[in-house]
């Protein structure tokens, strides 16, 4: 049944309720002297009034908030770019990031997980696990941005005086390692070296004619390892600078030779039958001897100090 409220069929509609219909989807320009009717008026941003296709420009129609628009744009767009380049929102790379200053920890600060502390005694950035001065032996480390003179004086004489007080200990050493001709000093050699060849270490892949036995050690009093001693095989092809990377590893000592710095965190390699320190570039097979020790040290310089 019929509703009473609906029209009945044939009637024709009025103009004017096609008019209110028609009416209720466009609207009239808001300009002063245009009333006239748009169906699809341009809305202006920075006013946020309505407006015919003749006055839709802020200069047509005259707005009294003319460039608004345009300045809350380009102050968006600036802080979608400061957003993307902030370093805290991007992965943390070795070139976009800053990493911790200790040498065994590659953990980036100054990140959304993790955050930077200046040491104030060497001034460098460490995580959080390295803060504490102890932590990342900061004594044993020159600061940034000390005076280049003062930092090279002290070297020099803390390579004299660690090169002296090894020299001696040397000679002690020379003395255990290498007594006095006996008639049983070479049968009591070829004992310890076959000794030494027993309990050695090293790699596998170093063929038996080549390799060479040694002692190893590590001074106490400049460098800190979780092995102070061993016994190892190396590859007597190889340099000095070689067989120290591979015996740091060996008794797990911190080495940074490779990452630059100065010579107060540089590894050096003491021959103690030599009684001297050996360069990087020297041939092992050339300065080392079977059975031979040499020591690990830290901060006594380069070579040419010695002298």
């Amino acid at each position: 049944m019929a509703s009473s409220s609906s029209k009945p069929l044939g009637e024709p509609q009025s103009f004017t309720q096609m008019d209110e219909e028609m009416l209720s989807i466009g609207g009239t320009c808001q300009y002063l002297t245009c009333d006239s009717y748009d169906f699809l008026p341009f809305r202006c941003e920075s006013c946020h009034g309505r407006f015919c296709q003749d006055h839709r420009t802020e200069a047509g129609h005259k707005c009294a908030h003319a460039g608004e628009w345009a300045a809350r744009r380009a102050q968006q767009q600036y802080n979608r770019e400061s957003s993307s380049q902030n370093p805290l929102n991007q992965k943390p790379t070795t070139i976009t990031a800053t990493q911790c200053s200790h040498p065994e920890c590659k953990t980036f600060v100054d990140t959304l997980n993790s955050v930077g502390v200046v040491c104030s005694t060497c001034n460098r950035k460490y995580c959080l696990k390295h803060r504490i001065p102890e932590d990342h032996e900061c004594k044993k480390i020159a600061p940034l941005g000390a005076r280049q003179g003062s930092v090279a004086l002290r070297q020099t004489d803390k390579a004299r005086a660690a090169l002296g007080r090894l020299k001696l200990w040397g000679k002690e050493k020379q003395a255990a390692v290498m007594p006095k001709p006996k008639p049983s000093t070479a049968a009591s050699r070829v004992i310890a070296l076959n000794q030494l060849k027993r309990t050695a270490k090293g790699d596998e892949k170093i063929p038996i004619d080549k390799r060479i036995y040694l002692h190893v050690e590590a001074e106490a009093n400049t460098t800190t390892s979780k092995l102070p001693r061993g016994a190892f095989w190396y590859n007597k092809a190889w340099t000095v600078g070689r067989l120290l990377d591979d015996a740091a590893r060996g008794l797990q000592v911190q080495n940074v030779n490779n990452r630059g710095g100065g010579e107060e965190e540089r590894l050096r390699v003491f021959h103690v039958e030599g009684g001297r320190l050996l360069g990087f570039g020297e041939k092992t097979e050339d300065v080392l001897a079977q059975g031979n020790t040499i020591v690990l040290l830290r901060g006594v310089g380069p070579v040419s100090v010695e002298g």
